[in-house]
C-alpha cells in the first residue's frame, strides 16, 4: 500500500511537503478548512515550489467554500507549478460547514460542483449557475496562467452513505474517507461506486484510487496500548468524532445513536467541558477550536479505547501490518496519516513500516 500525510496548512508546511518526498511518500495533503486552519491553496503554492515528486492534494474542498470557477483556478494555477500532481479532493463540507455553525450541503449539489471542476480543469467549458441566470464558462487565458494540459485527479469524500460514493461513481473519481478503518464498509463504498459507474457518462477507469485518512501510532515494547503516548497521537481524531456527534446530536443525531453508552457519556462530558450544550446556536465556537490539533492532557479521558481501535492503527508493527494488509484488501491504495505531536519522526515511521 502507498503512503502520504495530511496536515494543517501553517508557515513551514513546504518543510514537511520535502521532508515526505524524502522519505518517499506518494502525496501530501492540507486540509480546506477556513475558520480552523490556514489556505490550502497558499500553503500547496509553497509545496509545489520546495518539491518536485510528491502528489500535492487537498483534502477536501466544497461548494459551499468557493465557487467552481474560484476553485478551478486556483487548482490549475497549482497545476501550472507542478503538472500532473495534483489532487482535489470534494466533499459536501461537513467539518468546513460545521466549524462555521452551518450544515453541509446536498451531493446533487456536490455533483455539479465535481462536474464543473473537472471541465474547467480539463479546459472545457461547463454550465455555471447563478441563482436563475445560467451561463456557460471556460477559462478565457491558459498559457502561463494556468496549466489545463495535465491531467488533475479528484476524489470524493465518502463515509458510510451511498450517496456520495455513487458521486464517485458517475464522475468517475476516486474516494477519500476519514477514519474509515472497517473493511466491511469499504467493500460498500466501493460496490456502490462501482454500481453507480455503470452509468457514467465516461468510461470506467480501474485505476480510480482510494484513500483513508487516519493517525498511525507504533507500540514499543510492552507499551500501553491505551496509554497517555498512544491517547496523544490519536486523540485527535477521536475529539473530531466526539465534537461531530456533539455538534449533531439535536439535528442530526443519526452518529450519535451509533455510539454505546460510554462514548455518548464521553460526547455529553465534552460538552460539558467546552461551556456549551448540544442545541446551543454558538455551539461551533466552543466545539471546534485547535480542531485536529494535539489534544490537551486533561482531554485524555475522552480519547476512548474502543474510538481509538475504530479511527486510528495503534499497536505492534505486525499488529499494524496485518490490518493495513486487510485494508488494501478491501480496494484502498493509499493511507494517509495526520500527524500531530511530532510531524517529521511520524512520517518517518509510516515511510518504514510500509516499505
Amino acid at each position: 500500500m502507498r503512503a502520504g500525510v495530511v496536515v494543517a496548512a501553517q508557515p513551514g508546511v513546504e518543510d514537511l511537503a520535502v521532508r515526505a518526498e524524502e522519505l518517499g511518500l506518494h502525496s501530501f495533503w492540507v486540509n480546506d478548512t477556513p475558520m480552523v486552519h490556514g489556505d490550502p491553496f497558499v500553503a500547496l503554492s509553497l509545496c509545489a515550489r520546495a518539491t518536485s515528486r510528491i502528489r500535492l492534494g487537498i483534502g477536501v474542498t466544497s461548494p459551499v467554500l468557493r465557487s467552481a470557477p474560484a476553485a478551478a483556478s486556483g487548482l490549475a494555477s497549482l497545476n501550472a507549478l507542478a503538472p500532473g500532481r495534483i489532487i482535489c479532493g470534494v466533499g459536501t463540507g461537513n467539518t468546513a460547514r460545521r466549524t462555521l455553525g452551518m450544515r453541509p450541503t446536498t451531493a446533487a449539489r456536490l455533483e455539479d460542483f465535481t462536474v464543473a471542476l473537472q471541465d474547467l480543469c480539463a479546459g472545457r467549458s461547463t454550465e455555471y449557475r447563478e441563482g436563475d441566470q445560467v451561463r456557460d464558462i471556460r477559462f478565457l487565458h491558459s498559457g502561463a496562467h494556468v496549466n489545463t494540459a495535465d491531467p488533475i485527479e479528484f476524489v470524493v469524500a465518502a463515509l458510510l452513505g451511498p450517496k456520495a460514493a455513487a458521486v464517485a461513481g458517475r464522475r468517475n473519481t476516486g474516494l477519500i474517507s476519514f477514519g474509515l478503518l472497517d473493511p466491511t464498509a469499504w467493500h460498500a463504498l466501493h460496490d456502490t461506486r462501482r454500481h453507480a459507474a455503470q452509468h457514467a457518462p465516461r468510461d470506467p477507469d480501474p485505476h480510480t484510487d482510494s484513500y483513508v485518512v487516519t493517525s498511525l501510532h507504533l507500540l514499543d515494547d510492552d507499551e500501553d496500548p491505551h496509554g497517555d503516548a498512544a491517547r496523544d497521537a490519536t486523540g485527535h481524531l477521536v475529539l473530531s468524532l466526539l465534537a461531530f456527534a456533539a455538534d449533531t446530536a439535536a439535528d442530526t443525531p443519526a452518529l450519535a445513536e451509533q455510539l454505546g453508552p460510554e462514548e455518548r457519556q464521553a460526547v455529553q462530558r465534552l460538552l460539558d467541558r467546552r461551556g456549551t450544550t448540544a442545541t446551543a446556536p454558538d455551539r461551533h465556537t466552543k466545539l471546534y477550536p485547535n480542531y485536529l490539533g494535539r489534544i490537551a492532557p486533561q482531554d485524555r479521558d475522552l480519547v476512548l479505547p474502543s474510538l481509538m481501535n475504530t479511527l486510528a492503527l495503534v499497536g505492534t508493527r505486525d499488529d499494524l501490518l496485518a490490518r493495513i494488509s486487510t485494508l488494501e484488501q478491501a480496494g484502498v491504495d493509499e493511507l494517509l496519516i495526520q500527524p500531530v505531536i511530532d510531524p517529521p519522526t511520524e512520517m518517518a515511521q509510516l515511510a518504514k513500516l510500509l516499505s
